[in-house]
């Protein structure tokens, strides 16, 4: 049987860990109580004058009749808990004290330990308090602006003829929210023409505050000195807000002064309203899970009271759970039914209005059932990884007795079948640190989906992530074998070396295949990432497009393999297998500056519109950063083709400032690190992991990572094959190295989570009110 503080452990909130009831010590407690109860000596029995020979016999029973027939808690009051109404800011706290009615013969410690009860109880109800009030505010807010979003519906239709008059959920109150999410206005359709149930509409509207802007109705409705409520919509962070607001804007007023002209307006009206109601949709999904996760909070903490009074009884020979737990129940956390309340409403207003009453369907969004772990894919995992140490045994084997790396072969073999296996093999190399992130991330219970916003009944966990490296690997090095035979038995070069390509056309067939096999959800996500980094000044940044971001700083051998493929083939140098077409040139030379720069441009970018939207210039600071990185990639690129001492100076120069920039970066910024007054000496005061040694070891081995741009100032003198081995080497370090930050990157951005208690997304909402002068 598993023991209840293990269950604890394993079923809480992370982010709200430090808000459960301290299980731990208080069980510490129960046993200084249990330990003050033995006797330092051993009794010895002496009879006084007077006393009885039978006193001993008596003792014993009364023991015994103690043990099995207690006397009843309800006659025998031991403790007695007080509650005290205290002041607090704006709201009175309800406190508990407990007072011991009955002596205990280790009363100090008994009385230490009410106390520490005392103050988990008390910090419990705080914390539920705080939390239950944010969540229901939440669902006013959410009322409000569902009612609006039905509103505005009901007056596109009527402008389509075709009413709709809808049922409101019941109401809740309203206040005003404030976003930092990019706007644009939205305007209403108040002319005279228009059909008498959108004024009606629009009148109940301006009755709830709500007033539209430039609009007849609110000019005239508006009362003098009284500020007017301008309804506003909030672009997505999934559109390329700068440019497109503007013309949405002038679209919108070309509608509401216009409202007899068909055109563009009306269709960006209703994409409008679906991105509002999509927004709408999230919030009320993410509010439910707010309101389980604060259920959950206060269940687990009433069997947590339970368990640990339990125990007391047990130590000490009394009957106090009973009296203490009626306490328990009365208080907040326990007694509260607004939350149940609330789940149901929500349930009730979700099933309505964004499942078309189907209640099944609206409990897929609600509570969404996490896949179960196959065994199926450990054994896969297992099957291919043994294929792969067989297939590349065979490969090596076959290298060696066909002589395919001898110096005259050589030359042609590396610089067509190379590039494109290394790709495969450096993306597998990540996804496999990936899979080792997902293990460590889950073993210290950092809680990843929610910090990159996956949904878990998709999110890819660490076993699926060592499957598609396995799969990968087997796959290429049967690719290679294949690859090998076919050439030392006398088949065309025109035809063998066309495999490298079928098979990249493979993969990438396989990537953006529509079909729903294959992890489809994780593969759309990943291009739908790609392609917010590639544009990343338009769109707003997440957590998960950065951190994508900073992986792509880490694969630029990849992108030029990639690039150097693409080439051989596009040109069609695998039919002439010329190989020094895509070798040579000006533009080959510039191609190569160009995939150097552009992840360290794109993360840049990153930081600029953070910067932005966020007005932090700890993003400017980090764009610096990636600026010094693109200016020492520029230099080492250039001495790679001029080697002199000018060159080599600039090369030590910019190298030696990226990387003190970096490794500050990564200490400070990214894991948290290097706190001079640090309990964790040089650390934190937050560690996961409980060995500090770790710590340690880890900025060693960052700190030599991110030196082996060493390699291009010594120029070590290799031959083709020991020169291509040695770059695959080295970008394979550079890979394990971005895999071991990773982890730490996400544990201090769980503790910053935990510290702040913020385990639900913040859902931006698409209409707020604002003063605007009439």
């Amino acid at each position: 049987m598993v023991k209840f503080s293990k269950e604890l452990e394993a079923q809480l909130i992370p982010e709200w860990k430090e808000a459960f009831v301290n299980y731990w010590q208080l069980k510490k407690q129960i046993k200084k109580i249990k330990l003050s109860r033995i006797p330092k000596q051993p009794p010895q029995l002496h009879y006084e004058f007077g006393a009885s020979i039978f006193d001993p016999i008596r003792f014993l029973a009364s023991k015994f009749s103690n043990h099995f027939f207690p006397s009843d808690p309800k006659t025998t009051e031991i403790i007695q808990v007080r509650r005290k109404t205290m002041e607090g800011g704006d709201e009175e706290e309800e406190v508990y004290q407990t007072e011991l009615v009955q002596l205990f013969s280790e009363e100090d410690e008994v009385r230490v330990f009410f106390e520490k009860l005392d103050e988990e109880l008390n910090k419990v109800n705080q914390f539920y308090k705080a939390r239950e009030s944010e969540l229901l505010e939440r669902g006013e807010v959410l009322n409000k602006q569902l009612e609006i979003l039905l509103d505005l519906k009901q007056i596109l239709n009527s402008r389509r003829g075709k009413l709709n008059t809808g049922n409101f959920p019941p109401s809740w109150s309203s206040s005003p929210r404030n976003s930092d999410y990019s706007e644009t206005t939205v305007e209403s359709n108040n002319n005279p023409e228009d059909s008498s149930e959108t004024d009606e509409v629009i009148a109940a509207l301006e009755k709830k505050g709500v007033h539209f802007i430039n609009s007849a109705t609110a000019r005239s409705k508006t009362k003098k000195g009284k500020p007017k409520m301008a309804m506003r919509i909030d672009i997505p962070a999934t559109t390329p807000t700068r440019t497109i607001s503007a013309i949405t804007s002038m679209l919108w007023e070309d509608l509401v002064n216009n409202p007899k002209k068909e055109g563009p307006g009306d269709f960006i009206n209703r994409k409008k309203i679906q991105c509002a109601e999509k927004m709408i949709r999230g919030a009320f999904v993410e509010l439910y899970r707010g309101l389980g996760l604060l259920k959950t909070y206060s269940s687990l903490n009433m069997v947590a009271f339970t368990k640990i009074l339990k125990k007391f009884d047990k130590v000490s020979n009394q009957q106090t759970s009973a009296s203490y737990l009626k306490v328990v129940k009365r208080s907040h956390f326990i007694s509260s039914d607004k939350v149940v309340r609330l789940m149901d409403e929500v349930e009730s207003i979700f099933t309505k209005h964004f499942a078309n009453n189907d209640r099944k369907k609206a409990m897929k969004f609600l509570r969404p059932q996490q896949q179960k772990e196959s065994h199926m894919v450990t054994f896969f995992v297992g099957l291919f990884t043994g294929c792969f140490v067989s297939l590349f045994s065979v490969y090596a084997i076959l290298a060696h007795l066909s002589g395919i790396f001898r110096p005259n072969n050589e030359r042609s073999y590396v610089e067509t079948v190379y590039p494109v296996f290394s790709v495969f093999a450096l993306l597998s190399l990540h996804l496999f640190m990936y899979g080792c992130n997902l293990f460590m991330w889950k073993s210290t219970r950092i809680n990843y989906n929610f910090i990159f916003e996956f949904q878990p009944s998709t999110a890819l966990k660490y076993r699926d992530a060592f499957l598609i490296c396995t799969t990968f690997m087997t796959s290429v090095v049967s690719a290679m074998v294949v690859h090998l035979l076919l050439r030392a038995n006398g088949f065309s070069p025109t035809h063998v070396d066309a495999i490298p390509g079928i098979f990249l056309l493979i993969f990438m067939a396989l990537l953006i295949c529509p079909f729903d096999f294959f992890y489809r959800p994780t593969r759309y996500c990943f291009l739908r990432i790609i392609r917010n980094i590639v544009f990343s000044p338009f769109y707003k940044v997440l957590m998960v497009d950065f951190f994508m971001a900073d992986q792509l700083t880490s694969q630029i051998p990849l992108l030029r393999h990639l690039e150097s493929t693409a080439c051989y083939f596009l040109a069609g140098s695998f039919k002439t297998n010329r190989f020094e077409t895509c070798n040579s040139g000006r533009l080959y030379r510039e191609l190569a500056y160009v995939i150097s720069f552009l992840p360290y441009y794109w993360r840049a970018m990153q930081c600029a519109r953070r910067w932005f939207d966020e007005c932090d210039l700890n993003h400017l600071a980090n764009m610096g950063k990636y600026v010094s990185a693109m200016v020492a990639a520029g230099a080492r690129l250039t001495y790679a083709r001029q080697e002199n001492h000018l060159w080599l100076g600039i090369v030590l120069v910019t190298s030696l400032i990226a990387t003190v920039y970096q490794l500050y970066w990564d200490f400070v910024k990214d894991w948290g690190l290097l706190h001079r007054n640090s309990k964790n000496k040089w650390l934190r005061d937050d560690l996961i992991l409980k060995n500090k040694s770790i710590y340690y070891i880890s900025i060693a081995f960052n700190i030599a990572l991110r030196v082996v741009w060493l390699e291009t100032v010594m120029r070590f003198r290799f031959t083709i094959i020991e020169s291509r081995m040695l770059d695959f080497f080295l970008a394979s370090l550079e890979v394990i190295r971005r895999g071991h930050w990773n982890f730490y990157r996400l544990e201090n951005e769980h503790l910053n989570n935990v510290g702040k208690f913020r385990a639900v997304k913040a859902v931006p909402l698409p209409f707020r009110e604002t003063d605007s002068d009439g």
